[in-house]
């Protein structure tokens, strides 16, 4: 599994190479207040794509948050449960096998 993982990566690094190769001219963005920037093409699309992932990690943390929380209340609930019913101190008793056909 290694090795596959490994090829995979070797193949996926080749084929971003040659589209960062391929796409090397220049770009002119023109922002607000005349401002402009200017840079390869290749570069301006790894900047959008990185903030772009950076932007989808802060929208999904308040969820992983929330989910985190309710996790940590549900154990300490599990816990309480369990330290409850050690206190009774009762046996469970054996499920009883019926031998008759």
């Amino acid at each position: 599994m290694k090795i596959i993982s490994t090829a995979f990566g070797v193949v996926l690094f080749v084929l971003f190479f040659g589209f960062a190769l391929k796409n090397t001219q220049e770009v002119d963005l023109h922002l607000f207040l005349n401002y402009e920037l200017r840079g390869p093409l290749v570069l301006m699309l790894l900047a959008f794509f990185v903030a772009g992932a950076a932007l989808c990690i802060l929208a999904l943390t308040p969820t992983l948050f929330r989910q985190r929380r309710e996790s940590n209340k549900q154990k300490s609930t599990i816990q309480s449960l369990q330290s409850a019913a050690m206190q009774v101190n009762e046996r469970p008793q054996p499920d009883s096998i019926n031998t008759q056909h």
